[in-house]
């Protein structure tokens, strides 16, 4: 038995060596093909640096191609000019000679073309003497030479990106608040190569470091340009997410930054479709009533009790949550009822109701487990609830201990209930506008159950959401008003 221990060991040590062979096989491959990929990119990076510089000495060789035509131009333009006014200095110079050779001063001031001479004269060296024996233009082409002493030794400074530091979490400046969370970071120095970061979020049921085999996988945010995101629109179905952020360069992306755990409080439940009653049909967090669905049950009421206890255990055995809310019969008759299958022991929670336009009938509330199953919410002692009726007309009201209290408000689409089980407050919200539509208060002594009643329509439950924060604000101000709703205890 020791040798084939022994055995057994090596054969595993054997097969491990082989796959750490490959893996190193595997390795050296990529090395290779990496290596090639990095020479390629490069070669592609210098090429275009290449026709940069090309480019640009195309350009700077046009514009001094396009000066030197400017100044020949303008030189030969001013050569023409002396040329001119050369070739009419000498042809007066001829003249003067010829009106030299005259001896007789009679004959010179008679001879005819004298006075023609002199205007000549005049006219043809004012001209002369105009010309500017200064050149329009220089001949330095020296302004248009360039230095490339400072691109010169950037280019030789030019060294491999190097890879980002990890960024830190700032914990203290995180914050979760309405369903949203948002990650501030910093940089443990200031890097300027620094492209972007990608943030990546686990959600968890486990207090510290993320765990390598925790069932949910990293879900990934790219392209961060700041040092701070909000996730938004989360659904905190989970005790806490794990966060981490890795900094991005053109080339790299470094390492991650050390994982925070964020805690994000909520509370979650489902329907429990196993007491609730026949004619609803239930799923998760959708319940929606069925005319067929309850047949010939209320025909055979001996068979109830016989068929709730053979699938009580099954109920016990489908949810761990089962153990919460007990074993119970099923809801009959016009109870047309279906409980939450997690009970708020102490603290505050929040849930949301939506309910199809074509609804005849629906309450939305809480009770205790001792819910009769012919009882129906807002009817009993321990239950409370509004209730919204559209069968001829439609009424709003809130109800308890079969009493109830008419509200003269519009019916939202969308319900939202707060409660509060240790300062004894139930209250509904417009989940949209989160206008207080009615508060009951109350001590709680028991454990409480979300509780939902529909007839001819459905309804959807949204749980995993913290409360809100203008919940919040107005449950500190109806605290502060105390008696300013009034509760149906104290209502005949």
């Amino acid at each position: 038995e020791t040798l084939q221990r022994i055995v057994c060991t090596l054969s595993n040590k054997n097969g491990e060596i082989h796959n750490f062979i490959d893996m190193l096989n595997h390795t050296i491959k990529n090395v290779q093909i990496n290596s090639s990929n990095a020479i390629s990119e490069l070669d592609e990076e210098f090429d275009g640096l290449y026709s940069v510089l090309d480019e640009m000495k195309g350009s700077m060789t046009n514009t001094i191609q396009q000066e030197e035509a400017s100044k020949i131009q303008a030189l030969q333009d001013q050569l023409s000019r002396c040329n001119d006014a050369l070739e009419s200095s000498k042809e007066l110079l001829e003249l003067a000679v010829q009106s030299l050779d005259i001896k007789d001063p009679e004959q010179f001031l008679k001879v005819e073309n004298i006075k023609q001479i002199c205007i000549r004269q005049i006219v043809t060296m004012a001209s002369a003497f105009r010309i500017s024996l200064k050149p329009k233009v220089s001949d330095s082409m020296s302004h248009l030479m360039v230095d490339f002493a400072l691109e010169r030794r950037m280019l030789q400074a030019v060294k491999f990106l190097p890879v980002p530091k990890a960024p830190e979490i700032d914990l203290a400046a995180c914050l979760v608040a309405d369903n949203c969370i948002t990650v501030a970071w910093r940089m443990p120095e200031e890097d300027s190569k620094v492209d972007h970061f990608i943030l990546e979020y686990k959600k968890t049921n486990f207090d510290g470091l993320p765990r390598v085999k925790d069932e949910q996988r990293w879900e990934l945010i790219d392209y961060i340009k700041g040092t701070e995101y909000t996730l938004s629109g989360l659904k905190f179905d989970t005790k806490y997410i794990n966060v981490r952020v890795q900094a991005c360069n053109k080339a790299v992306a470094g390492e991650y930054s050390d994982p925070v755990t964020l805690e994000t409080k909520a509370f979650v439940f489902s329907l429990d479709s196993t007491s609730s009653h026949l004619n609803l049909k239930v799923e998760d967090t959708y319940v929606e009533w069925d005319p067929t669905g309850g047949k010939g049950q209320e025909k055979i009421k001996g068979k109830e009790n016989k068929s709730s206890s053979t699938s009580s255990p099954k109920r016990t055995s489908v949810s761990p949550r089962s153990s919460a809310r007990g074993s119970r019969d099923r809801f009959i008759g016009e109870s047309y009822t279906v409980l939450g299958d997690t009970a708020i022991e102490s603290g505050q929670h929040y849930w949301e109701v939506r309910v199809q336009k074509d609804c005849k009938s629906y309450s939305v509330g809480v009770t205790y487990r001792n819910l009769g199953k012919f009882d129906q919410l807002g009817k009993t002692n321990s239950s409370w609830c509004i209730h919204i009726n559209n069968w001829l007309q439609t009424t709003f009201s809130a109800k308890h201990n079969n009493k109830a209290k008419i509200l003269d408000l519009p019916v939202p689409d969308r319900i939202g209930v707060y409660c509060d089980f240790d300062g004894g407050h139930l209250a509904f919200y417009n989940a949209n506008s989160k206008e207080l539509l009615h508060t009951f208060r109350t001590k709680f002594t028991q454990p409480l159950l979300p509780g939902f009643m529909i007839w001819c329509g459905g309804l959807t439950v949204s749980t995993g959401l913290q409360v809100p924060s203008p919940v919040k604000t107005l449950q500190k101000s109806e605290n502060g008003l105390s008696g300013s709703t009034s509760s149906l205890n104290n209502i005949a």
